[in-house]
């Protein structure tokens, strides 16, 4: 009987450790890449450095290239697909707060799962609407004041969100 237990307490033991594997640490994620002048987008096939707005990077559990996305809105429609986002590892978008909307800078990568995004802003990346990305909620608002639109954190996108987007019902102010 005591070595039934036993068993079943290292048993539970050993389930309580695995549980916490699904998730990496932030400082053991793979780091954004520079966009390259002949890299394209893996939604579109646009090439990425032509394009203004912020962009994306999306890491798929098990490979260490990112999938690159030539705006947020190309990396938020990957991302909420049913199997993409069993797969996803993290993601990187740029913080716009810190550098040029018309050509960003590859240091200027935020982890797209702590930032703040503006909707329905005035501003268009490649695809026409693309979400404003920021690490810090305060430069999203005085982006927002200055060119319209909702501040929305990483949790508030989803489909309905993104189709509404698309369609152009949350353009402009």
């Amino acid at each position: 009987m005591t070595r039934r237990i036993s068993l079943l307490l290292l048993a539970l033991f050993s389930l309580s450790l695995l549980a916490g594997c699904g998730e990496p640490e932030p400082d053991t994620l793979a780091t954004p890449v520079p966009i390259e002048s002949g890299d394209s987008c893996h939604v579109c096939g646009m090439l990425i450095s032509e394009h203004p707005g912020p962009k994306g990077e999306a890491f798929v559990q098990g490979q260490q290239t990112p999938l690159k996305f030539c705006s947020t809105m190309e990396l938020f429609v990957f991302l909420q697909q049913p199997e993409n986002e069993t797969r996803l590892s993290h993601a990187y978008v740029h913080d716009i707060g810190v550098t040029p909307w018309t050509a960003p800078a590859d240091d200027a990568f935020t982890l797209a799962s702590e930032a703040w995004y503006v909707v329905g802003h005035e501003r268009r990346g490649s695809m026409g609407h693309t979400l404003a990305s920021f690490a810090e909620h305060t430069a999203a608002d005085a982006f927002r004041k200055t060119y319209g639109g909702e501040v929305v954190a990483y949790g508030d996108i989803d489909l309905e969100l993104l189709g509404q987007l698309g369609r152009g019902e949350l353009s402009g102010h």
